[in-house]
């Protein structure tokens, strides 16, 4: 079993990460961790003060994960909201969980930074804050609702998702 000074903060939040898809937040436990890393419970309060401390640790991770992703997707909003929705199908715990307490404000203001510059290109630099929580807003709301199942009406999501994004930027384009 490694021990605790083997084992990184970096080590514990991949291994948390993982542990939040497969079990969710309330699966993602100091004990689950600890399992998956190698070393007991108690261990890891060297490196994580607690179970909320852990999940903000998470939640940080998912959101900069995201923000690589956004970043090389460029100053497209088109570009932006594919690979928003690509995220959210790949790691949609992790997705949820940005949406909670425990997603710590700097790792968010980090993540609105290329969308922000993209609705500043779209609609000029004094509207695009707004127009990227208008964005964010449409976005969430419907991969919240596609992650969840709440689509049963039948017809094609990825056209409804394409259509939405359409009308979304055509209304925001000067």
């Amino acid at each position: 079993m490694p021990t605790p000074e083997r084992t990184s903060a970096e080590e514990i939040v991949a291994a948390g990460r993982e542990i939040l898809e497969v079990a969710g937040p309330s699966g993602l436990t100091m004990q689950a961790v600890a399992e998956r890393v190698g070393v007991r419970a108690p261990s890891l309060y060297k490196r994580v003060r607690d179970r909320d401390a852990l999940h903000s640790a998470v939640a940080a991770a998912s959101i900069d994960a995201l923000t690589a992703r956004l970043e090389a997707a460029g100053d497209d909003i088109g570009a932006l909201a594919h690979a928003y929705r690509a995220f959210a199908h790949r790691h949609p715990e992790g997705f949820r969980l940005m949406f909670t307490i425990a997603a710590p404000h700097d790792a968010l203001e980090r993540s609105a930074a290329p969308l922000i510059r993209a609705a500043s290109a779209l609609v000029g630099e004094e509207d695009a804050l707004d127009a990227a929580r208008f964005f964010t807003a449409w976005a969430t709301g419907f991969l919240q609702m596609e992650l969840s199942g709440a689509f049963r009406l039948g017809g094609d999501v990825d056209r409804a998702f394409e259509y939405g994004l359409h009308r979304l930027t055509a209304g925001m384009a000067r």
